[in-house]
């Protein structure tokens, strides 16, 4: 991981340059992208941070950290740019070793060296099992599914976690709505309940029950609904290749006795009062908090509210082991963030080990035409339906390219072309078309069926669209890292649509199987694999398939 290892040996170089001049540098030294104008690969910010505190001019600070870094093994150039920048290119040597790095361990490429093995538990979707998934559910599901996967690519323990709300009230609307669909089937004048689950895969369900579903009662009914929509919900996300470690149920909860506990143990920190006849988490003002005020947690009928097996759950999570706890949730949650900010402060555990990603709404459009859906008056239309148009690829990769505060135009149109107009097209064709130039070079004669690819020769990338493509590669694992950051995955989504961009620059200029030169085609042939590796290994990480022809 070049660009890792030259931070590295940067900040430790910067380090020792600041000691030498009386200077004190950030714990923390970041690494970015030379700008486009500038013929370097990293800038670096370091003395400009260094001449806020110490009251110096940041070029002339610049222009000495530049000279020092010009020692260094890695580096070809330094050079200090306004107002206080050094921009630092690396030897091509470096840069065709990293390729080589790709190529011999795809599946390893990324792996933080050195890094953290935190336990991190990622819940996402958790879809209430009264309706088919929609959606929202397919943007959280790509959200939660593709950090794991990240996480766990850098070395994190990462696990991933469904949980079900089996339990409560509305097993029993769920019963009745069904029960009324069932009558009406029959010929009965039913209604389903004003505040009901109005969709008509109701009906499809009450058809399917057994001969003795005459006999049943609304709870009975509602039973047998969860478990149908629950097995919908695996199989979807089966479909949508979304994986969880654990399907956790609400019933398993308060079986469990946690529930009770829960409210005990926050008796015994002191969080808890009763007022009303109801018993309170007193959050409003209280150390950590970020409610705005106390919430019930037992109703003065003595059934708890939703809350209390909330916060049962997220304790469950600390007391299994987990250092570090993330809810994906859909739109309509925003204001439950910072009641679980709170009820995580009362459980005494430190704010920064929780983290809540809240996703923005999906409108969704077939060109120009809006496709209006709404899930309480059965008219919305599922995540299978839109997986069964334009396919599981194009829905996670569309879903992975904005940040999840973003709101999101979903053209199925777009999702269906089988042109570069579509993102995830132009990407996975890039993959398909290095297959495709494998095969070529093995019928040329250039590359010999079972045949090793050269070691990389930096002398042989003398075009910049070469080195170009060298850099990209380069910089993959930071874009891993960046993803965990911003616990998003549109860092990678984007990175590879640079990436496929850069190929194709690459590909119009520097002719591989033709190249004239049998040992250059070789060596280009090795920078198409390194591509290859990339796409492949970055689609995977999205949940995306990364086909061998299109």
């Amino acid at each position: 991981m070049i660009v890792a290892r030259a931070r590295r040996t940067l900040s430790a170089k910067a380090r020792e340059w600041a000691k030498s001049q009386g200077l004190e540098l950030p714990a923390t030294l970041a690494v970015a992208a030379a700008p486009a104008h500038a013929s370097a690969d990293l800038a670096l910010p370091w003395a400009l941070a260094a001449a806020k505190s110490a009251k110096k001019n940041p070029l002339t600070l610049a222009s000495s950290l530049a000279e020092a870094l010009s020692t260094l093994a890695e580096v070809e150039s330094a050079q200090a740019a306004p107002p206080g920048f050094v921009n630092v290119r690396l030897r091509a040597s470096v840069l065709a070793a990293n390729l080589k790095a790709i190529t011999l361990d795809p599946a390893g490429y990324g792996r933080e060296e050195g890094g953290v093995k935190t336990r991190v538990l990622v819940e996402f979707v958790s879809a209430n099992p009264t309706g088919p998934l929609h959606m929202a559910s397919g943007r959280g599901a790509t959200l939660g599914d593709s950090l794991v996967r990240v996480m766990r690519r850098l070395g994190r323990d990462a696990r991933a976690e469904y949980y079900v709300n089996d339990g409560g009230d509305r097993v029993l609307l769920l019963g009745e709505s069904i029960l009324a669909r069932y009558r009406q089937s029959k010929g009965e004048d039913a209604k389903v309940p004003e505040k009901g689950y109005q969709g008509e895969y109701l009906i499809d369900l009450a058809k399917t029950a057994p001969a003795e579903c005459a006999s049943w009662d609304a709870a009975r009914w509602g039973r047998y609904a969860m478990d149908l929509l629950l097995a919908s919900h695996k199989d979807d996300m089966k479909v949508f290749d979304a994986h969880f470690d654990r399907w956790y149920l609400e019933s398993e909860l308060f079986a469990s006795g946690a529930v009770d506990k829960t409210l005990e143990f926050l008796k015994s920190r002191g969080m808890v009062f009763e007022k009303d006849g109801a018993v309170w988490l007193g959050t409003a003002g209280a150390e950590g908090s970020t409610d705005d005020k106390d919430r019930v947690l037992v109703k003065s009928t003595g059934k708890p509210t939703y809350f209390l097996p909330d916060i049962a759950y997220h304790k469950d999570k600390y007391d299994r082991g987990f250092e570090r706890v993330i809810d994906v949730f859909g739109a309509d949650h925003h204001g439950y963030v910072p009641r679980m900010k709170a009820a995580i402060a009362a459980l005494g555990k430190p704010a920064d080990s929780y983290h809540a990603i809240v996703h923005q709404l999906i409108h969704l459009y077939r060109g120009q035409e809006a496709v209006k859906m709404s899930k309480r008056a059965g008219t919305f239309i599922s995540l299978r339906e839109i997986v069964d148009e334009v396919g599981k690829d194009a829905c996670r990769f569309f879903f992975a390219l904005r940040t999840p505060d973003s709101h999101l135009n979903f053209d199925l149109e777009l999702a269906k072309k089988q042109s570069n107009e579509n993102p995830v097209y132009y990407v996975q064709y890039v993959h398909a078309r290095i297959v495709s130039l494998f095969r070529k070079a093995a019928e040329a004669g250039i590359l010999a069926p079972g045949q090793d690819l050269p070691m990389p020769n930096a002398s042989a990338y003398a075009a910049a669209e070469e080195r170009a493509l060298l850099l990209k590669l380069a910089w993959m694992p930071e874009v891993l890292l960046e993803v965990e950051r911003l616990l998003s995955p549109h860092p990678l989504a984007n990175y590879l649509m640079e990436l496929a961009g850069a190929f194709h620059s690459f590909y119009e200029k520097c002719p591989v199987v033709a190249a004239g030169d049998p040992a250059l085609s070789r060596a280009r042939l090795l920078l198409c694999a390194g591509v290859r590796d990339a796409i492949r290994e970055g689609l995977g990480l999205l949940g995306v398939s990364a086909p061998a022809s299109m």
